[in-house]
């Protein structure tokens, strides 16, 4: 057997993944970014304090998962398992709105709101501010030995995001219970072990996504850049780099004897990209549109005294007007297009639909159900029974009387089954279940008829709200 030399084995099929440091940058970008992260942590973290009053049986929490009820509370508003079509509504909302934020910018979302990104940059944040800069990290990354001072700042580095992890986890588990007192039963030990294992999965989740992963995230595992391309045409703005201005690049002295362009390959752009692309090569799938890349080059340009806007936010549509020495169309222009003003309306129609049907809808729920079997029963003095099974929602935080009443046929008479006179008490963000006979004297219907249509009220006796339900009593005179 003839031995294989290392040169004459196979090239392997996958690379070994090269670590990115990405550079801080400074400009309104990356202060957009740096705001976006804060509004959108701060949402998250801070959300489960806000106290709300519920009355005294549900923990008084503004939003609350109530997985034990399978019900969710959003400030004044309670949606119930039955009523999941406002949660579908909500899903159809952000699918619309992903849609119309990428063929107007791209992937704009992935740049500036993805939870991915925002996490990611908290971890950059904090990585920059342990072990310093783009250089400094690298060098550390470089240095094959472990010395002291290596060792103590990758131990308080992995401690930041494990700490970081934690309070993504316990944030999680907040919404679903009131949160002082799962911080204090976390906090003693004798929260429910689903909580724990809740925080732990939650934390290394978060740690390997956003402190380790990072870009291979966006790049392998999400699936919106191999989606995003059917939502964009020539018109939608995207990061892009002016190679008719750039081109031929070179850190050479530009003279009239140079034929050089605007680019001077100083790297910045590709020294701040968080997923290690070079813009000047073209529209990458690895590209998130944060615009980073912008900032940096802004910045050169201006020390270099050149114009802005090598690299800037550009519409394929507009490229053959600029090689030509034109102007580009307006932002407005590209951005107000029939695909987004059709993507907008239907995001619009469905939140008209979704308020509408909030607003009309009452905090008392009323299902009748007749009893079918006997579907009547004739008593010894002649008047015939029905039985019904009436479900009463109450979605209020206390307790409510309700009353029930029908109307109709003013022969029948209604009885509670359980209970003196025709008013019957709701517990509070409760459903209960309550037989009513519906009768009629004997006599008092007509002959010929074998059914009699009538509806069952239902009135909050504590504010006048009602509603009602329309059904048929059946049974025919002797």
């Amino acid at each position: 057997m003839i031995p294989v030399s290392k040169t004459d084995q196979e090239p392997e099929l996958y690379a070994a993944r090269e670590p990115i440091f990405p550079k801080r940058v400074y400009g309104k970008f990356r202060n957009l970014k740096w705001f976006l992260m804060a509004f959108t942590l701060g949402i998250y973290y801070l959300t489960p304090w806000i106290r709300w009053d519920r009355g005294p049986s549900l923990p008084d929490q503004a939003v609350l998962v109530d997985i034990a009820n399978r019900r969710f509370f959003f400030f004044m508003i309670e949606i119930w398992p039955h009523e999941f079509y406002f949660v579908a509504g909500l899903l159809i909302m952000a699918g619309l709105g992903l849609f119309l934020f990428t063929s107007a910018l791209g992937r704009v979302w992935c740049g500036y709101a993805c939870p991915q990104t925002v996490w990611t940059d908290l971890f950059l944040l904090v990585e920059r501010w342990i072990e310093g800069d783009r250089n400094a990290r690298l060098r550390l990354h470089r240095q094959k030995k472990w010395d002291f001072r290596k060792f103590r700042l990758r131990v308080i580095k992995v401690l930041s995001w494990i700490f970081i992890g934690l309070a993504t986890g316990g944030a999680w588990v907040f919404y679903f219970t009131d949160a002082p007192a799962l911080l204090q039963s976390l906090l003693l030990g004798t929260a429910h072990p689903i909580a724990y294992t809740t925080i732990a999965v939650m934390t290394f989740f978060t740690v390997f996504f956003g402190a380790i992963a990072r870009e291979q995230i966006c790049i392998y595992a999400c699936p919106w850049p191999r989606i995003q391309a059917a939502m964009m045409d020539e018109d939608t703005l995207v990061v892009g780099y002016r190679d008719w201005r750039g081109e031929p690049r070179g850190k050479g002295k530009r003279t009239q004897d140079t034929e050089l362009g605007d680019c001077i390959d100083c790297m910045a752009c590709v020294n701040v990209c968080p997923t290690g692309i070079d813009i000047r090569d073209g529209q990458q799938l690895e590209c998130i549109t944060c615009a980073l890349c912008i900032d940096a080059c802004d910045e050169m340009m201006e020390k270099v005294g050149k114009p802005r806007g090598l690299i800037d936010y550009l519409a394929a549509s507009d490229e053959g007007r600029e090689r030509e020495g034109g102007q580009p169309k307006s932002i407005w222009k590209h951005i107000l297009r029939p695909r987004t003003i059709l993507y907008t309306t239907l995001w619009s129609l469905v939140g008209v639909m979704l308020v509408v049907a909030l607003f009309l809808r009452s905090d008392i729920e009323l299902t009748v159900a007749p009893v079918r079997n006997p579907t009547f029963v004739t008593l010894s003095d002649g008047t015939i029974r029905n039985t019904y099974e009436v479900r009463l929602r109450n979605k209020h935080g206390d307790d409510r009387p309700f009353q029930i009443s029908v109307k109709g046929d003013p022969s029948l008479l209604v009885q509670l089954e359980g209970t003196e006179g025709d008013t019957v008490i709701v517990p509070a963000d409760q459903m209960k279940l309550q037989r009513v006979y519906v009768l009629s004297p004997k006599g008092a219907l007509p002959a010929e008829s074998a059914s009699t249509g009538f509806r069952i009220w239902v009135e909050d006796a504590s504010n006048g709200d009602r509603v009602y339900k329309d059904t048929v009593f059946n049974g025919r005179a002797n």
